[in-house]
């Protein structure tokens, strides 16, 4: 997680075995374009998130290692298998060091191996070498432990889901409810479209006699690739009620993993803090992008094409944009009801393997709520009661309401790391409480959305005063819009109400009730008692010659969320979006 991992221990806060400690897990994904090497800490309470202690990547391309250069057909050389066997040599002593047991050393092979001319000869060369067995997914099994990788990135899915390789496509769709993951029975059809094997295959097809010639053979490939995916969607009989949201929402939903869509994504990323406003967030899970913008392809081609340089996309994932803008196009013809989002994973092979492991109640575990907690002062769940308490129960008729997106989940991990900054001098805490998301304390997180980021950073920043230094305004600005401007608003609050709470409990330890919070739609407010707004209510326990000077304090800082709802200070200005904030604070003899 953010702020770094510690390696295991041995001591005895670990299940340990003679030969390692039994929650680590190591993990080889054997893809088509790269060979990715992790080890993951599964113990509990963390183990939804997947913590991973190391993570790196054997640039080697298996689907390329089996074309000469004429384009034929050959078997995995001598070189790379012995290249690649030294990989796993070395990965063998990382997880000594790290005191993986060797049982849990894993190697997921997926088109690549499972297509190789000489794959039988390949695999048992690995095995007389390392004793490690190569663990060959066939065509829905990869889809299907693809999909769980999507599920581990979020924390509710529903829609369909497309893993782009190198070699090949798998597509299917995904429900996840309560930490029950559901798929088709069919598992995925799989499609050897590859964003190589799409390259490849474009090239062949554009080396006719003419360039009309050309175009035709593209055209009626693109007709093939049409029927096939429209009759995949049929073959894998998505649920009435998916359909019957995507009829009524504008299309489907889509998640998309494997390092052909990353790379498709992380050229969106980049025209979009290039090109456009300065997006903030620089991660591909949890990055959506609208219809519109995803399918600009012609755009995204002339991009690739003339940047000097893309973060995060290699020049071989530039020299296959076409291949995919040609596949995102076809989709888009194809796919019944059409597609609303697209939603862009980091989890792939890897993460599905291990999150197949969890049982569903750990997997419907909120991501940012475990990755929070422990940092939780002991009293951070009536913290956390204290700070819902200051959002209205109801509705308020007209146009007043909470918005859904600040979810329960937001709240409870905003209570968690409630004093997490504290430490810092003044001239520092909001900027690290800001960057804590993107950068700091909780950027590792798995399986968080970018704006849940978001919200969260804003809530904790405004909760040190909301004041920062000239550099760092712009990138507040900059999260403040991938949000609404009623989310923003409701950020400033929450953030003013996590600073007052503070003032009452310092310490972060509700041994004893201080103070009652409360909250409702109110009128009353302005010049003629006529505008409508939000009442704060404070009630605290009556105390004569309070030493804390509580009311004091509280009266001091109320001045602050007032502030929040003064008109100048709107999200849009005068005339955008806020309400009044009153602020009651009351004395009782006894608090609940």
């Amino acid at each position: 997680m953010g702020g770094g991992n510690s390696y295991p221990s041995m001591g005895d806060d670990v299940e340990v075995e003679s030969k390692g400690n039994t929650y680590l897990r190591g993990i080889v994904d054997m893809g088509s374009n790269g060979i990715r090497f992790s080890v993951t800490d599964m113990k509990p309470p963390t183990s939804r998130i997947l913590p991973t202690l190391i993570s790196y990547r054997l640039d080697v391309s298996l689907y390329d290692a089996q074309y000469d250069d004429k384009g034929n057909r050959v078997p995995i050389s001598k070189s790379v298998t012995d290249a690649i066997i030294a990989a796993l040599l070395r990965f063998k002593i990382i997880c000594a060091d790290l005191y993986v047991p060797p049982k849990h050393i894993r190697i997921i092979a997926t088109e690549a191996t499972r297509t190789a001319v000489n794959s039988s000869e390949y695999r048992h060369a690995i095995k007389e070498a390392t004793g490690l067995t190569v663990d060959m997914l066939g065509k829905e099994e990869e889809g299907y432990i693809g999909a769980l990788g999507v599920a581990s990135g979020f924390s509710d899915v529903s829609g369909l889901v497309m893993d782009l390789g190198g070699g090949s496509m798998q597509i299917t769709w995904l429900k996840m409810v309560d930490g029950h993951v559901s798929v088709s029975e069919k598992g995925s059809v799989s499609f050897p479209y590859g964003a190589a094997a799409l390259t490849q295959k474009l090239g062949a097809l554009r080396k006719g006699n003419s360039e009309e010639d050309d175009e035709k053979a593209v055209d009626e490939f693109r007709e093939v690739m049409k029927g096939q995916f429209l009759n995949a969607y049929n073959e894998l009989e998505v649920p009435a009620d998916m359909v019957e949201q995507a009829k009524t929402d504008g299309g489907f939903p889509l998640y998309l993993s494997g390092g052909g869509f990353r790379g498709w994504g992380y050229l969106l990323l980049y025209m979009s803090q290039v090109h456009g406003r300065h997006y903030p967030i620089s991660r591909i899970n949890g990055y959506s992008a609208a219809r519109a913008k995803f399918a600009d392809v012609e755009r995204l081609k002339k991009v690739a094409k003339q940047a000097e340089e893309i973060f995060r996309v290699s020049d071989r994932r530039r020299g296959q944009v076409p291949a995919v803008a040609f596949l995102v196009n076809v989709l888009l013809e194809a796919l019944p009801h059409g597609i609303k989002v697209a939603h862009f994973c980091q989890g792939g092979v890897r993460e599905g393997a291990l999150f197949r492991e969890l049982d569903p109640s750990i997997r419907n575990d909120d991501p940012l709520e475990v990755a929070t907690k422990e940092y939780a002062r002991p009293s951070a769940d009536k913290i956390s009661d204290l700070i819902l308490n200051s959002i209205p129960k109801t509705s308020k008729p007209g146009d007043r309401t909470f918005p859904a997106s600040i979810s329960k989940h937001i709240i409870h991990a905003f209570a968690n790391v409630l004093y997490v900054h504290m430490p810092s001098t003044k001239e520092t805490a909001s900027t690290s409480a800001l960057y804590s998301t993107t950068a700091g304390l909780l950027s590792a997180i798995h399986g968080v959305s970018h704006d849940a980021r978001a919200i969260l950073a804003l809530i904790l920043e405004e909760r040190y005063d909301g004041e920062l230094p000239p550099q760092e305004v712009q990138f507040k600005l900059a999260l403040q819009s991938t949000l609404s401007a009623e989310e923003v608003w409701w950020t400033r609050y929450l953030g003013a109400v996590g600073q007052l709470i503070s003032k009452a409990y310092p310490a972060g330890m509700i041994t004893a009730p201080r103070m009652n919070v409360a909250a409702e739609w109110a009128t009353g407010f302005g010049k003629c008692g006529m505008k409508d707004g939000l009442q704060l209510i404070l009630s605290i326990r009556e105390v004569k010659d309070d030493v804390l000077m509580l009311r004091e304090a509280l009266e001091e800082h109320s001045r602050d969320i007032k502030k929040v709802g003064k008109r100048k200070n709107w999200i849009g200005g005068r005339e955008g979006w806020g309400m009044d904030v009153g602020i009651k604070i009351k004395e009782v003899k006894e608090l609940d």
